[in-house]
């Protein structure tokens, strides 16, 4: 299912994951059970104050990884939780630290990887991750594109108050 991934221009960026989770989980028209949960999320990466969703084409990823070359970006990941009630959303925010880079192990990833559905670009999971990122603060999981200790946590909590 396409969503279309545009957010208001004035939004905080740390919100903008949240809010297109929410807007993708909106947009499902199936309907669910008492015991079902229709579970969206969306990442993005901030470098600063730049937001940097997915690359339009192989050009634009060289540039996003590029700029996070050497630096720190925070990767958000929001998450909306449909059940046949309601909507439930959070996010959650970890910080990557990126090595230097050279022009040709940037060359490498976008010829043989997959960046273009990525937001930032990249996979943490898959070989810049394995060699480009030196470090991470927060869950692994959060840059992957889902933080399940934080989905399990808000489950459990949706779970109690329906019992």
């Amino acid at each position: 299912m396409d969503v279309d991934e545009d957010f208001p221009g004035d939004m905080p960026h740390d919100q903008v994951a949240e809010h297109l989770a929410r807007r993708k989980a909106r947009a499902w028209k199936g309907e669910l059970a008492d015991d079902q949960a229709l579970i969206t999320a969306d990442t993005t990466v901030l470098l600063d104050e730049l937001i940097l969703n997915k690359p339009l084409d192989a050009e634009d990823a060289k540039r996003m990884l590029s700029l996070l070359s050497g630096k720190d970006h925070r990767v958000v990941t929001g998450v909306c939780i449909r059940t046949r009630t309601g909507l439930h959303s959070f996010s959650d925010t970890a910080l990557v630290t990126f090595r230097q880079l050279d022009e040709e192990e940037i060359a490498y990833y976008v010829e043989r990887h997959s960046p273009l559905d990525k937001a930032g670009a990249y996979g943490v999971q898959d070989w810049i991750g394995y060699t480009a990122v030196e470090c991470i603060e927060g869950s692994f999981y959060t840059v992957m594109g889902l933080p399940m200790h934080r989905l399990y946590a808000e489950l459990k909590l949706l779970a109690e108050r329906s019992l």
